[in-house]
């Protein structure tokens, strides 16, 4: 084991193997060297001493040789020193060197210039040794006179901790502040006075405000924040003191300082729920968002309109609002965009559905007009599922809606086009009234499509619904537009041949579009207008359809022969004319026909497939025959088949919808009070173990004889430190908050000896960083405190915090003694939580993200849905894969599942596991899971908590 030097080293990155400098260097340095020089060596006994070492014999040097000298940097560098070394001899006495050091302390204080003043005035906040600071009280004093304002804020400062550490030293301060406040212009200075007066004489603080509660709107925004955190508190300690104070809130809502203005929205909604007072808040977060540039802000004000909507009783004044949050899309950023859309659609009501809509069909304009870029064809898709949903919330907007909304099948953007075409299939199925608008406004577009797969969902749509002669015969048009001439083999191989020039070019001779030419020999020649403007071969191009099957995607053929036999049986049963009946059956007849020709020709860029080939060979046949039960099969089932799927869909969205909603509890008036001591039984009759109740209900449990109470309380995330045999025993209590990972540190000396600089020294692996170095601390004779350590979390892995306790003993004479702690490994659980989203997002990110992770599966659970509910717990991931989907017993199972981190990034997998039967019917499950995710960190990490999680249900033998 290495050290106590070598650990310290360690820490602050300084190789072990590399020894200090020299003490009597040091001290030549100090004594003889110029301003620089002692500088340099000022700075270097200072990191000495916050390494471990002591130095006694440099303290008289520095007070000799250094303390006289007025450089700026070093009488800084000398306020860090006196902070940091030891002021106590072994015995536990101060030492005598001290009282040159308090008497220079005195001088500084009394300086001319206001910067060393004001300097040393903020050291003696960190000072807590009341031998030194009682001598400087009538310097402090006098401090409070000083006509700059950088003295006396930190004069007010240096009381108040004065006051708060020793106050007998200064029993009279807060009267002193209070006088000092009536007479003070500086804000910095009044904000300082009133903050302490809040923690030491309220009472004060309380008169102060009254007297000029009516001038608070001309203070600066630091005081008023300490006038907002003063009403907040004495209001929830007292509430008979609202109505005096409540004005104030008000008033600072109209605050220059958007700071201000948010904690009082937030403290105005605390203190009073009135309908007026949650307007005013609301519209206060509202402007915020609008007028705050930073997107953090955005969403954090977002969120808190959030919290507003959830209370119901403040809804209804939200909904009165919605226009207002609307607004707030002109963000660019897409997360504010998606959270104000989703708020705005919880609130919408019949009243303001239409203005509602009449917005967004603006914003859906600009981003047609707007430059394309990565995110606008996202906010375009986004907009598109909110006028979907508004339309399914409130029908009667859906016909204004529609027409908008189809334009954008012939967007380039697929993904806005194939949620178009979900809304325009699900309204079309649902509301008959809109189907002959539908149907106009599809025939329209049709033509400008440019994505297959548009295409043939339109197709299937066209195919499915049309009705009437007219819409069959406009279909057909289309069709045949879009496929050119036919037969298509003749037609390209013609073109290939060079034979449709020549035609076209006789063409424009009988047209008269012919110039006539003398060549070199005197005869004529004739050359065609047409000839002279017609494009190169290369350049040609193609109608849509036909472009399609030449580039082999006959699966749109496959979709267009099953469009085209519906319209005919349909055809055949709405047209009594059995001449149109035969001769559209057989124009059907015939695109099919050349179609399938046409893939097995050779000419496609691939050919054509067998299941396609059988597809289209299937409509033929039912073309050709006209059987009842195929007219039956494709025109009623079909279309039951798809009603049956967006009723199923339906019913999962109030499941997940009713799953995710907060639970409110209603308690009615004559319900009976349920007394836990006077409980004897459950429900079931059972005797009950009244302090294992009493216990689960503290713990926020439901009762459980199995139920270990511990497990799911906070004792779970205190991590051990150290042992129960060291000197000093350490366990902290993770808190995990967001972006930040608090440490609770309870140390205890389990020593007779006292503790001297006690210093809690930790570092970090991976994306982690240590905010502030906690504070040296001393301990008594088996005494115990809290030392508390921040650590930021930028991403979403694994981290590691280590490091050692290291402390003096009072009296001995030995070298400083170390405490090797455990490390803290931060699970990545804590950031990701489980999240929602549709097959086509999941489809889309994954092909996007590059970073995977197949992790096999090695467990002794044996049945495929309990392997995967323990997955889902262990990875706090949602299974997207609809639930009724997963059952049976087939010893497979397949199963997409998502979430989401804090920090936005996205995390897939795919579930694919067996039962292996052959094996035996207790075999455990075998298969893969696959992790795509965004980031490396993000899937490596997953995988290790899947491969963790494993193995802990082998080790516990879980399902056997």
């Amino acid at each position: 084991m290495a050290s106590a030097d070598q650990a310290c080293y360690t820490l602050i990155n300084i190789p072990s193997d590399v020894e200090p400098p020299n003490e009597m260097q040091l001290r030549q340095d100090l004594e003889k060297g110029d301003i620089r020089t002692k500088q340099e060596a000022l700075k270097k006994t200072i990191q000495l001493i916050l390494n471990g070492e002591k130095m006694p014999s440099l303290l008289m040097t520095i007070i000799r040789f250094v303390m006289p000298i007025q450089d700026h940097t070093i009488k800084k560098l000398l306020l860090i020193f006196w902070e940091v070394v030891p002021k106590y001899s072994g015995d536990g006495k101060l030492l005598q060197e001290m009282i040159l050091v308090c008497d220079a302390y005195r001088k500084d204080l009394q300086h001319p210039n206001e910067f060393i003043r004001g300097s040393t005035l903020r050291f003696l906040c960190k000072l807590k040794e009341p031998e030194l600071i009682e001598p400087l009280m009538p310097a402090i004093r006098a401090c409070l006179d000083h006509r700059h304002s950088y003295v006396r804020r930190n004069a007010v400062l240096a009381i108040y901790t004065i006051y708060r550490n020793n106050d007998f030293l200064i029993p009279d301060a807060p009267e002193l502040i209070a006088n000092f406040l009536e007479g003070e212009q500086d804000a910095s200075c009044k904000r300082n006075a009133f903050m302490m007066l809040i923690h030491a004489d309220q009472e004060r603080a309380l008169n102060y405000l009254s007297s000029c509660i009516d001038q608070v709107n001309s203070f600066g925004d630091i005081l008023q924040l300490v006038i907002v955190e003063l009403i907040y508190k004495v209001c929830h300690a007292n509430p008979q003191e609202r109505a005096r104070f409540i004005r104030c809130i008000y008033n600072l809502l109209n605050s220059s300082s958007p700071a201000v203005r948010y904690e009082a929205a937030g403290t105005l909604v605390t203190l009073s729920s009135a309908p007026t007072a949650v307007k005013a808040a609301a519209s206060c977060y509202i402007e915020l968002i609008v007028k705050e540039s930073d997107n953090n802000v955005k969403l954090i004000v977002l969120d808190r309109l959030i919290g507003l909507k959830e209370v119901p009783a403040h809804e209804k004044v939200l909904q009165d609002l919605v226009m207002d949050i609307l607004r707030v899309l002109a963000a660019t950023d897409m997360e504010v965009r998606k959270k104000t859309l989703s708020l705005t659609l919880d609130l919408v009501t019949s009243r303001n559905i239409e203005e509602m809509v009449l917005v967004l069909k603006k914003e859906v304009v600009k981003t047609n007009n707007a430059i394309e870029h990565e995110d606008t064809g996202k906010y375009r898709q986004l907009l598109v599922r909110t006028l979907h949903q508004c339309s399914v919330k409130f029908p009667d907007v859906a016909n204004t809606i529609i027409p908008l909304l189809i334009e954008f099948l012939s967007d380039q953007n697929e993904l806005a086009s194939a949620d178009v075409l979900v809304f325009v299939r699900e309204a079309i199925q649902r509301f008959d009234q809109l189907r002959p608008l539908i149907i106009s406004k599809l025939l329209e577009v049709f033509p400008s499509i440019s994505s297959v797969k548009i295409f043939r969902a339109t197709l299937w749509i066209l195919g499915e619904y049309c009705g009437t002669p007219e819409d069959i015969q406009s279909v057909m048009t289309l069709v045949r537009q879009s496929l050119g001439e036919i037969p298509i083999v003749d037609d390209e191989m013609r073109k290939a041949s060079g034979d449709a020039d020549k035609e076209e070019e006789l063409a424009a001779m009988q047209a008269g579009n012919v110039q006539k030419l003398v060549t070199e020999m005197g005869t004529y020649a004739s050359q065609s207008a047409y000839s002279q403007a017609k494009p190169n071969k290369k350049e040609e191009t193609r109608p849509t359809l036909r472009q399609y099957l030449m580039d082999g995607d006959f699966f749109v053929a496959a979709a267009l022969a099953t469009s085209l036999t519906k319209l005919s049986l349909k055809f055949q049963q709405i047209v009594d004319n059995k001449k149109k009946q035969n001769s559209f059956n057989a124009e059907a007849m015939l695109i099919l026909s050349t179609v399938l020709h046409f893939g097995k020709s050779g000419l496609p860029t691939k050919p054509i497939t067998e299941d396609d080939v059988d597809r289209i060979a299937l409509c033929l046949k039912v073309l050709s025959e006209h059987s009842d039960l195929m007219l039956d099969i494709f025109n009623r089932l079909c279309r039951q088949s798809l009603s049956t799927m967006l009723t199923v869909k339906a019913e999962e969205d109030k499941e997940f919808a009713k799953s995710t909603e907060k639970k409110a509890v209603k308690v009615q008036a004559d319900d009976p009070i349920g007394f836990i001591q006077l409980v004897n039984k459950n429900e079931l009759g059972a005797t009950e173990n009244q302090f294992e109740l009493t216990l689960s209900q503290a713990l926020g449990m439901k009762a459980n004889k199995d139920v270990d109470f511990t497990s799911s309380s906070k004792l779970n995330k205190v991590t051990q430190l150290t042992g129960f045999s060291d000197p000093v025993y350490a366990e902290a209590y993770v808190h995990v908050n967001q972006y930040d990972i608090v440490l609770d540190v309870l140390i205890v000396n389990q020593t007779g000896d006292t503790l001297q600089n006690l210093t809690l020294e930790l570092a970090t692996l991976g994306d982690l960083k240590l905010v502030e170095k906690p504070q040296p601390v001393t301990m008594g004779p088996h005494d115990f405190c809290n030392i508390k350590a921040n650590v930021k979390v930028a991403s979403t892995e694994n981290g590691i915090i280590f490091g050692n306790i290291v402390y003096d003993v009072s009296g001995a004479a030995s070298d400083r003694n170390c405490v090797v702690l455990n490390d803290i490994h931060i699970d990545i659980m804590d950031y990701i939580v489980p999240a929602t989203c549709t097959d086509t997002e999941f489809r889309q990110m994954w092909a996007e993200f590059e970073w995977e992770n197949k992790v096999s599966v090695n467990t002794n659970i044996s049945e495929l849905n309990e392997y995967m509910q323990h997955l889902l717990k262990s990875t706090n991931m949602k299974c997207l894969t609809p639930e009724k989907a997963l059952k049976g017993d087939c010893g497979f199972m397949a199963a997409n599942m998502y979430a989401r981190s804090i920090f936005g990034e996205d995390a897939l997998a795919n579930l694919s596991i067996e039962k292996p039967i052959h094996i035996g019917p207790d075999a455990p499950v075998t298969g893969h899971i696959r992790i795509r995710a965004k980031s490396q960190g993000m899937a490596l990490s997953l995988g290790d908590k899947i491969n963790l999680s494993q193995k802990k249900a082998a080790k516990t033998g879980h399902g056997n």
